[in-house]
């Protein structure tokens, strides 16, 4: 576990490191998120001389270890709004609208997202006219 928690918490360092010394737009975190993945596609296509943490599962499970207690990681931001309820209290209105109409505009994003690649698959794998069934 101790393998899988820092090789989690490098890859998350690795992305800070190169958001902040490229000054790329990105957060840390997306980009260590990224080289994660590159880690764990590199890992399942050469298994061999990696720790064996890092192939017997341990990674996957320290994962869904910390997805289980994801909603532990809110208490500190539910702290900082009861710190500022007088934040709060001034721009309640405009936050609330302004988290409503984003969510929707995530909503319609992904739904035209969701539309537009059902179509465009749906045309690669139509059979041209007259080759058959």
């Amino acid at each position: 576990m101790i393998v899988s928690l820092t090789l989690l918490l490098l890859c998350q360092l690795v992305g800070e490191i190169l958001a902040r010394g490229l000054a790329l737009p990105l957060p840390g975190p997306v980009i260590g998120m990224a080289l994660l993945l590159v880690v764990l596609v590199l890992r399942d296509r050469r298994p061999g001389g990696l720790p064996p943490p890092l192939v017997d599962g341990t990674l996957e499970s320290t994962g869904k270890g910390l997805l289980a207690h994801l909603s532990l990681l809110f208490v500190p931001a539910g702290v900082g709004v009861v710190g500022r309820l007088d934040v709060l209290a001034a721009h309640g209105v405009a936050l609330a609208v302004t988290l409503v109409v984003s969510t929707a505009a995530a909503l319609a994003a992904t739904v035209l997202t969701f539309t537009w690649v059902a179509r465009w698959t749906a045309k690669a794998t139509a059979k041209p006219p007259g080759t058959g069934r």
